[in-house]
């Protein structure tokens, strides 16, 4: 049966999207039909994340009757698939936000597990994420202020019948945190899935337009993003895989210039 989840965080800049992306593709990589599927429609960047150029058609073409939903869905990773929103406003101005139940609809006929990369604050478009999904995951930073705005999209969506799931830390720094987890879970009233470090892998892969579960599977952010996944798909956690192998052209430059003892 598959299972439909909303990522959500109170403002933006918690990391939310790419929390998104590499789950998606634990998920994927692991055998599940996944489906992320960018629903911040005016301020779009899932297919940044996943190094996706030039693309012909987004969920704004679908959404104003322009595309079929089909023609929107794009692989990334491990077979994921991806409906990325477009970055025109023109596009963003033209989508009927009416259709996304057909869209919905026609998307979980595709797939095990269905992510929704939710609008960050409690704006009218950020509504129908809390609405459709089995349970919303809360994406927070250890901060006061991440977390009083996480806060209000929870009551806004128990408020409208949705349901949390608990949240996820991201972005933890054991040596800078406001808050620790058992005081998150106590303000939000919500149990604390799992945490994801600060890891400057996450940025590299970023600057590569990849995923961090891809570039750096042992990676202590990777690690995590595994657990969740496991948590949510019910199956074992693997061993951490090994980190990419030295490739040969950097074999072969240490040939050429190590020096004799």
């Amino acid at each position: 049966m598959i299972r439909a989840y909303t990522i959500a965080s109170g403002k933006g800049g918690t990391g939310k999207t790419t929390v998104t992306a590499n789950l998606g593709a634990a998920l994927a990589q692991h055998g599940r039909k996944t489906c992320i599927v960018d629903m911040d429609m005016g301020m779009a960047n899932l297919a940044l994340v996943l190094g996706l150029a030039e693309i012909p058609v987004t969920l704004h073409e679908v959404l104003a009757g322009e595309a079929s939903i089909r023609d929107a869905i794009y692989e990334g990773p491990y077979g994921l698939k991806i409906v990325p929103s477009g970055l025109s406003l023109r596009g963003f101005q033209s989508a009927d936000p009416e259709r996304l139940k057909d869209v919905m609809r026609d998307l979980t006929e595709r797939c095990d597990f269905l992510l929704l990369d939710a609008p960050a604050g409690i704006s009218t478009d950020a509504v129908v994420p809390l609405t459709v999904a089995d349970e919303v995951l809360l994406v927070v930073n250890p901060e006061i202020a991440s977390l009083v705005d996480a806060l209000k999209i929870k009551i806004l969506t128990e408020t409208i019948g949705g349901a949390i799931g608990g949240a996820i830390i991201n972005r933890a720094d054991g040596e800078k945190i406001d808050v620790n987890r058992k005081q998150i879970e106590k303000m939000l009233g919500v149990s604390v899935i799992d945490t994801i470090p600060e890891d400057a892998n996450v940025r590299r892969a970023a600057a590569a337009r990849t995923l961090v579960v891809v570039k750096s599977p042992g990676s202590g952010s990777s690690k995590a993003f595994r657990r969740i996944a496991a948590s949510l798909a019910g199956f074992p956690v693997e061993e951490e895989p090994q980190e990419v192998q030295e490739g040969f052209i950097e074999r072969l430059a240490r040939a050429l210039f190590r020096r004799e003892p």
